[in-house]
């Protein structure tokens, strides 16, 4: 049984030979649902320029399912401080928080959204990777110009995203709640929530260290039908692996069809051992083993799988076995 809450992070794959527009319109529904399932909050990610990954901005999906559902968190997971002025990331979040008190978060990340560089490079305007420093400077200009200047009344609340040390470091030194991806690093999950919580400092934002962790979560009704199910991402992964950013999300047929190298074999074994991948009573199996392995206050839960109704069906297994 998990004891812990439970939240979803929206990646927004586009299913192979449909177009963006029809991943568009299943955010929505995928929102209602997820509601009525009783999950805490959903996160939308921010991605640029992927065959596989819809272009969707965090701010934009954030209103919209706002309006459209009444109890469920909703927010960023994460919109990337380098791609964009703070002054502005303030203002969208801050707005959102007054036009909907208690519900919006706002999850702050580093990275760019993109493996292609021109378009990283155009995000920022043609200036180069942040810094430590600059990423450092951006966030806590966002902080505080929602305190100072932005301030609507209800403040979103903030996180910080990481997947190192580096950036538990900072959300430590900040007093933020963490939100770690696991479902990226898990390498890195243990050493940077212990420097978390053996740094944290206590802030406005946060009394005391609060983590959320990530973690890829594929269920179906065998362990077989969920490796069918987890086969798309791992076409993409393994092409990430051969430094091929432009591989687009194939149904779970033509990945079934797809020939993986002995290499890109033993590093997804190596992942999914680290995910949560299976039948209903693996799944939970493997997630509760993940609250204790971290402490985590929450998980939230990413399953990029092709068909909407296999991703809910997911996130409502999930839930039912969950509740023991």
């Amino acid at each position: 049984m998990i004891t812990v809450p439970l939240s979803a992070l929206e990646v927004a794959m586009v299913q192979s030979g449909a177009p963006a527009v029809d991943t568009l319109r299943d955010t929505t529904e995928f929102a209602r649902r997820l509601e009525g399932l009783g999950y805490e909050r959903l996160w939308y990610a921010e991605h640029h320029h992927s065959p596989a990954i819809g272009a969707f901005p965090p701010v934009v999906l954030t209103a919209h399912a706002a309006a459209l559902t009444s109890s469920l968190r909703l927010g960023s997971g994460g919109v990337l401080a380098p791609n964009h002025a703070p002054i502005m990331l303030a203002e969208q979040f801050g707005t959102l928080a007054a036009l909907h008190p208690d519900r919006i978060d706002l999850g702050i990340g580093r990275g760019p959204g993109t493996f292609d560089e021109p378009t990283a490079r155009a995000l920022r305007r043609g200036a180069a990777p942040t810094t430590d420093a600059e990423y450092r400077d951006d966030v806590t200009a966002i902080l505080r110009l929602l305190v100072e200047e932005v301030a609507l009344g209800p403040l979103p609340e903030p996180w910080l995203l990481s997947s190192s040390t580096a950036g538990a470091a900072l959300a430590a030194e900040l007093g933020l709640p963490i939100a770690f991806a696991h479902h990226i690093r898990p390498d890195n999950t243990s050493a940077a929530l212990g420097h978390y919580r053996e740094h944290f400092t206590p802030s406005r934002w946060c009394a005391r260290p609060r983590v959320l962790v990530c973690v890829e979560t594929v269920c179906a009704g065998t362990d077989e039908e969920a490796a069918r199910l987890a086969g798309p991402m791992d076409v993409v992964k393994a092409g990430l692996l051969q430094g091929r950013s432009e591989v687009a999300f194939p149904t779970p047929e033509e990945a079934a069809a797809h020939a993986f190298t002995e290499q890109e074999e033993k590093a997804l074994l190596a992942f999914r051992s680290q995910q949560a991948h299976g039948s209903p009573v693996s799944v939970v199996k493997r997630l509760t083993e993940v609250v204790e392995a971290t402490g985590a206050d929450e998980l939230m839960l990413v399953t990029p799988v092709h068909a909407l109704a296999d991703r809910l069906r997911s996130y409502e297994l999930v839930k039912e076995c969950a509740r023991g």
